[in-house]
């Protein structure tokens, strides 16, 4: 496994304002290929070797730009108990730790540990977007595997697992020895979300969602109309749960996104399912993204 995780793989993102170019004027030409680019809205840009991993509002930590963070946003805002309350969250995965100010802000006081493996990174996220004051965010230098094995039994609500080496999410992060591991952190009622990229007909992700299925049952799966239709590569969200997930409450949140999107779950999601094997302990990395060009705020 490469050291380096990332938040997700390029893409487009929408935030109702006019068409900007990030400038990345601030870091030019850094030898550790992490760049920082600055846009006109006070946003903040993490590039990782080319690639946008993360966007950033430090003064609106609420305002969440990629379509499949607003997706994971989307999930646990839904969960029990209802914000402001806290909860306790493990990110695996953290680039410039876009989630963990969100739940910072709308769940003041959440607990939450964040697994990095790559410690420069970090220090330069720090750096350069500095967290809020008081709060409870712990990076820990550690991968995914590792990270979450070591964890205690029982002590997360939501392990949310949004990483990725080279642009594409590492075999061990979706195989069944890691889905047992999370199934074992998570308290009674939490739930496990995956960010995770495909091409059209989701035929790795259905495999995904068959492999978590085994310890976690109740599971659901949430992206753009167009991913779910297969018209494009792109994110979808996975929701798995050993309890019954909060199916009325995500439908109606869905119907009100701002970007058009849709949940499968149920039979429909059967239908995905068909002729999907699990992985074994180890997965399989998801498929390469394309080549998606420049990236704009929009």
């Amino acid at each position: 496994m490469s050291a380096r995780r990332r938040q997700g793989p390029r893409g487009t993102a929408s935030t109702g304002a006019n068409d900007t170019a990030a400038t990345g004027a601030d870091t030019p030409g850094d030898p550790d290929g992490i760049r920082f680019e600055r846009d006109e809205h006070g946003g903040v840009t993490v590039v990782m070797d080319g690639s946008p991993q993360s966007y950033v509002q430090p003064d609106e930590p609420t305002l969440l730009v990629f379509e499949y963070v607003q997706h994971l946003a989307l999930v646990v805002d839904a969960l029990s108990p209802e914000a402001p309350a806290p909860l306790a969250v493990t990110h695996v995965g953290g680039a410039g730790l876009t989630l963990p100010r969100w739940v910072e802000a709308v769940r003041p006081g959440s607990p939450q540990i964040v697994l990095e493996p790559d410690a420069g990174l970090t220090e330069r996220v720090r750096t350069e977007v500095p967290l809020p004051r008081r709060h409870r965010i712990r990076v820990r230098a550690q991968d995914g595997r590792a990270g979450v094995a070591a964890l205690a039994d029982a002590s997360a609500d939501v392990v949310v697992t949004d990483a990725y080496a080279g642009g594409r999410v590492p075999p061990e992060l979706v195989g069944a020895a890691f889905a047992t591991e999370v199934a074992r952190v998570l308290r009674p009622g939490g739930a496990a979300l995956w960010n995770l990229a495909d091409e059209p007909g989701m035929r790795w992700v259905a495999r995904v969602v068959a492999t978590m299925s085994v310890s976690l049952p109740h599971v659901a799966l949430l992206a753009t109309h167009e991913v779910l239709k297969g018209r494009r590569f792109g994110n979808s969200v996975l929701v798995a749960s050993a309890e019954p997930l909060p199916l009325d409450r995500l439908r109606r949140d869905v119907a009100r996104a701002a970007l058009p999107t849709g949940i499968r779950d149920g039979v429909a999601l059967t239908r995905l399912l068909a002729g999907a094997r699990p992985f074994a302990e180890v997965g399989e990395p998801s498929p390469p993204p394309p080549d998606a060009g420049g990236w704009r705020v929009r």
